[in-house]
């Protein structure tokens, strides 16, 4: 086989693996009533052309080309294999992280050193953005990068732009050392994301490449930003031995179904991937003491694969109950508060702070408290709290946001706060 015709056998079976999922998104867009759509082609129909060129359905409120033709305060992020990822500014003012792709990187060099042809490996390497593009219209969640909009040059193989929500990427030792709240956070969005997944519109999706650095945080908020290595495909078996999920320190079988398919085998992969990434460095460490138990059952259910991920969110959705309403606080007295005298109306204003650890602030020690009984006890735990101020300031669960500290030389009035000084400070 020629060159040419092993590049060729390869851009076809790219374009047989988009044509699904063009498909699947016009049936997207055909069963959400009163929203107008447009083709980007002039065809009113999707032809194997229409995907080679990357043309597609997208919403009319969506950016295009026109749109990020003035991109502005344009800077580099970063890339990898196939993309590359830049900052911008569109004309309003909304700032969007953009893909393209990447003309330096290793896939592009290998193609170009096998098949001798520059634009045809430019096309090649293309797919697996357009390929996440058409995925993002198709699978919409909290947890997954919005697609702000996209744009295809014509005649230009490689002129595929993406245009996504910014995000932050995701850094371990920083998660690592933020409060168990916004560990618990970014956990149980993985988790809901993987239900999602797990029952999507293409069926159960498996992320074959799962790693921290496919992911960003959005105002705290865990998004899935790297779809194209997502596969709908559940392996064909004929026992279970063909059901095998291997992993560096672990393998599970899973059972054939009647039909002939590793039934859930996507949904456990995903499953224990979280587990390994996320769930072991982020979940246990620094746990409220009442709800270890419960965070335990979560990883070692998730460590066995004993349980699928609607159990395991349900297990996480009980967590987040008992945080949120405060029931986990089970053994508080209700009168540790009175051994604090409140002041309405004021803030404490210089003096001496302190810090402690995974605290939401870096110079001092401020704490998630479900009330003011629940900072009491904080206090009354470190030696040197002196007071603690209940302000307008709460987490994203709603939980109020506490100052602890040593001592203050002012109250000036603030309207939304309250300084709790303990009596033997009076």
């Amino acid at each position: 086989m020629s060159r040419r015709d092993a590049l060729l056998k390869e851009l076809n079976e790219r374009r047989k693996e988009l044509l699904p999922l063009y498909a699947a998104f016009g049936k997207r867009l055909e069963t959400q009533p009163g929203k107008e759509t447009h083709r980007s082609s002039k065809s009113e129909e999707a032809t194997d052309n229409d995907i080679l060129l990357g043309e597609m359905l997208t919403d009319v409120d969506a950016i295009g080309c026109d749109q990020l033709r003035y991109v502005k305060n344009v800077d580099f992020l970063g890339a990898g294999y196939t993309k590359a990822v830049t900052r911008g500014v569109l004309p309003k003012g909304l700032p969007v992280a953009l893909k393209s792709v990447n003309r330096q990187g290793s896939d592009l060099r290998r193609c170009v050193e096998d098949f001798k042809d520059v634009e045809g490996c430019h096309e090649l390497v293309s797919y697996k953005l357009i390929k996440e593009i058409v995925l993002l219209q198709i699978l919409r969640h909290p947890n997954i990068i919005k697609l702000q909009g996209h744009c295809q040059l014509k005649g230009q193989p490689a002129g595929v732009t993406a245009a996504l929500e910014e995000g932050s990427p995701l850094q371990m030792i920083q998660l690592l050392q933020s409060p168990w709240e916004e560990r618990f956070r970014v956990c149980l969005g993985l988790v809901r994301l993987l239900h999602y997944l797990s029952q999507s519109p293409l069926g159960s999706v498996v992320l074959l490449d799962f790693q921290p650095r496919q992911f960003v945080l959005v105002s705290g908020e865990l998004k899935l930003t790297d779809l194209d290595d997502a596969s709908t495909e559940e392996p064909a078996c004929r026992t279970d031995a063909d059901c095998e999920l291997h992993f560096p320190l672990r393998n599970f079988t899973l059972p054939c179904s009647p039909r002939g398919v590793c039934q859930g085998l996507n949904e456990r992969r995903n499953l224990y991937n979280a587990y390994r990434y996320f769930f072991t460095y982020l979940l246990p460490h620094q746990a409220p003491p009442t709800l270890r138990h419960l965070i335990d059952q979560i990883m070692n259910s998730t460590a066995e694969l004993k349980s699928g991920v609607s159990d395991t969110m349900e297990a996480f959705e009980d967590v987040l109950h008992l945080y949120k309403s405060g029931l986990y606080l089970e053994n508080l007295l209700p009168s540790i508060i009175t051994d604090y005298t409140a002041m309405r109306g004021v803030r404490t204003s210089g003096g001496v702070d302190y810090r402690c650890w995974a605290s939401y602030s870096q110079q001092a020690c401020v704490l998630s408290v479900h009330s003011a009984q629940e900072a009491a006890l904080i206090c009354s735990s470190h030696p040197q709290c002196t007071c603690f101020t209940l302000g307008a300031r709460v987490t994203w669960t709603g939980r109020l946001l506490a100052s602890f500290r040593s001592g203050f030389s002012d109250l000036v009035p603030d309207v939304n706060s309250v300084v709790y000084l303990k009596k033997t400070q009076v």
